[in-house]
């Protein structure tokens, strides 16, 4: 999807540069600071006494934080935004994405065009690292389990596509001498998060059960934000000689996709339950509904649904001291209850970001079903 391209007057330079002493204030630049990841990495830094500048296309619209944070409207895909935000910071962690509900044209720019801005600007300025954000589904629809970091790398359609092509890009600029550590989180969830799990959450508040394609007795492994941010937190802190690397990031304690999913219909209450279906003819149906644009659900979701999913964390534990706090359930219940707790402010929206919830679609009538 991606042609190559060479760095051009890059000084060639394996050592990485040391990017964090205790003590020093930092200044850290976060793309896609509004997102979903983007707020709860901000208040994790700002906890932690961090500087932080927020560079997004959407504005930076939290009031619990807003006075404490440069915020930066503009696009991670132009130059002069770009140079604009990273203005007096010495780190960046790469957050922004266009998620896989966007035209392809659009994950290609943002996705890879984009990080090559970051990157670029990055290294102009002389940023000591740069965390990149990138995501599991550089393996699109493997055939063993767990997954390694260094497993073959093949994305399902222009979102894994672009996510490989992105990494590459980060590849290069780690070659040349940067710091650039990149984290591959699985589905990460909690406050903050709607997206495709919102439909589920919906479900589960009016008192209904939900599908499962396949049987459930699947493992699919999912990730508490916050532990997220934990990882990424550690990639910034620790040696660079450890941090220059690439991290599978998950949770540690996760059973069938039945057992986890079931605890947020046993949170709401209602006494119903995980309803499985037949893989094989859901699929088939679920890819009619796509190229009709009657379903949100995209190939990489329902593909692999039915399936195994998880990855080793164990080369973060060793390396960086990642030791994950929620399990599957603890992270599902806790995006319930902000979910139930916050209603109010997102019923009536609906859009293609993990802000908003997702709109179901033809899906919607399977509601009045389970």
């Amino acid at each position: 999807m991606q042609t190559e391209l060479q760095i051009s007057g890059v000084r060639l330079d394996p050592r990485p540069r040391n990017c964090y002493q205790k003590g020093m204030a930092s200044r850290v630049l976060v793309t896609g600071g509004a997102g979903f990841l983007g707020i709860n990495l901000v208040r994790y830094l700002l906890a932690r006494g961090y500087q932080v500048t927020s560079l997004d296309l959407e504005p930076f619209t939290y009031p619990d934080c807003q006075a404490q944070v440069r915020a930066v409207t503009g696009d991670i895909r132009r130059t002069a935004d770009v140079a604009h935000a990273i203005e007096g910071c010495d780190m960046v962690v790469h957050c922004a994405a266009a998620l896989p509900l966007y035209t392809p044209a659009d994950i290609y720019s943002t996705d890879v065009a984009g990080t090559r801005v970051v990157m670029e600007e990055a290294k102009r300025i002389g940023a000591t690292r740069v965390v990149h954000v990138s995501s599991t589904a550089v393996y699109g629809i493997p055939d063993h389990h767990p997954l390694l970091e260094t497993d073959k790398l093949d994305g399902v359609g222009p979102y894994g596509e672009a996510k490989i092509s992105a990494e590459r890009v980060c590849e290069e600029y780690r070659a040349a001498g940067m710091c650039v550590p990149i984290v591959r989180p699985k589905s990460f969830v909690g406050p903050e998060r709607l997206g495709v799990f919102a439909l589920f959450y919906d479900w589960a508040r009016d008192g209904r059960g939900f599908p499962l394609l396949g049987n459930g007795k699947n493992r699919y492994q999912l990730l508490d934000v916050e532990d997220l941010c934990e990882a990424i937190y550690l990639c910034m802190t620790v040696d660079a000689t450890i941090a220059n690397d690439t991290f599978n990031i998950g949770a540690k304690d996760f059973t069938t996709m039945r057992e986890d999913f079931q605890a947020v219909l046993d949170e709401a209450g209602f006494g119903k339950k995980m309803t499985p279906l037949p893989a094989a003819p859901a699929i088939w149906t679920l890819r009619v509904l796509e190229q009709l644009k009657l379903s949100p659900l995209y190939k990489w979701v329902y593909e692999t649904a039915s399936t195994d999913s998880f990855v080793s964390i164990e080369k973060a534990e060793q390396r960086l001291g990642y030791k994950p706090k929620f399990s599957n359930k603890d992270a599902m219940v806790r995006n319930y209850r902000w979910y139930l707790a916050n209603l109010d402010k997102f019923a009536n929206t609906s859009g293609v970001s993990h802000r908003v919830p997702w709109k179901q679609g033809i899906l919607k009538l399977g509601k009045w079903v389970f």
